[in-house]
């Protein structure tokens, strides 16, 4: 009785903000996605609502910054969004000391180098630094892929439980554009662990053609998998520069993890 007595009914009142709640979210990850401004009719379409209600939407979520509209009528993510992200940002000590770890370790291998954090089934690349000479690999902030195409999305999800990894690769597992990518639930599950307790994963081909990407993952105080540092570059460099880029991601997570006050790692 205690417990129905605590449990708050569900109400059509209730269940009308959560319904409003959810598809503003929508609306905003919509535009994320698809990393550009667009028509409230658009919106309307992906996200399989009624027009009349994501035109109410946005111009609730356009009066509180949330959104801002461009000349032409297109929608576009507002300013109070990024004063949320820089507040989220700011207090990152891990991204702060994993940017620098970045740049150190962009000079001394000569590779682009990356920082990567999990987004629910999906890699996300949230700072990077470009590679120097020829033949550079390239890629963009904010570029997201599912996990099971990169070396670093298997190190984000290493420390979970055996259940909870099989779960998640069965949900966002898929198979990538050069076809190279393990699908296999268990496969994955097992290769997430070994990776992640051995410090280092590597994939070669699976996400872009002649692109390889060694990782290391930078752990937090609760052994959990917060962010990866990855070196990502060409193919035909992976025979030379192995050894060096292997060692180097590694001393640089583990530098991270130092500076956090973590030693997890010997």
């Amino acid at each position: 009785m205690g417990i129905e007595a605590a449990e708050e009914t569900d109400t059509p009142a209730r269940r009308s903000r959560r319904s409003g709640m959810d598809r503003a979210l929508q609306i905003l990850d919509i535009l994320t996605e698809w990393h550009r401004p667009m028509t409230a009719y658009e919106l309307a379409k992906m996200a399989g609502a009624p027009p009349s209600t994501v035109y109410k939407l946005i111009d609730e979520l356009e009066e509180r910054m949330m959104l801002s509209r461009s000349g032409d009528g297109r929608v576009w993510l507002g300013p109070r969004l990024m004063r949320y992200g820089l507040a989220y940002r700011a207090r990152m000590s891990a991204f702060s000391e994993a940017e620098r770890a970045m740049f150190a370790l962009n000079e001394q291998v000569g590779e682009m180098v990356q920082i990567c954090a999990r987004d629910e089934g999906m890699m996300q690349v949230i700072a990077m630094a470009e590679g120097t000479g020829p033949f550079r690999v390239t890629s963009d902030v904010g570029t997201r892929v599912p996990l099971n195409w990169t070396a670093s999305g298997r190190l984000l999800i290493g420390h979970l439980p055996d259940h909870a990894r099989l779960a998640v690769f069965r949900d966002c597992a898929r198979p990538s554009n050069t076809g190279l990518a393990e699908t296999d639930p268990v496969k994955l599950a097992q290769m997430s662990r070994a990776d992640f307790l051995e410090g280092l994963s590597v994939q070669i081909d699976t996400s872009e053609d002649q692109v390889a990407c060694i990782a290391a993952p930078v752990r937090g105080q609760d052994g959990t998998c917060e962010l990866t540092l990855s070196v990502v570059m060409p193919k035909h460099r992976v025979p030379e520069k192995f050894e060096l880029v292997s060692r180097k991601v590694r001393e640089a997570a583990r530098s991270v993890e130092r500076a956090l006050g973590v030693h997890h790692r010997g």
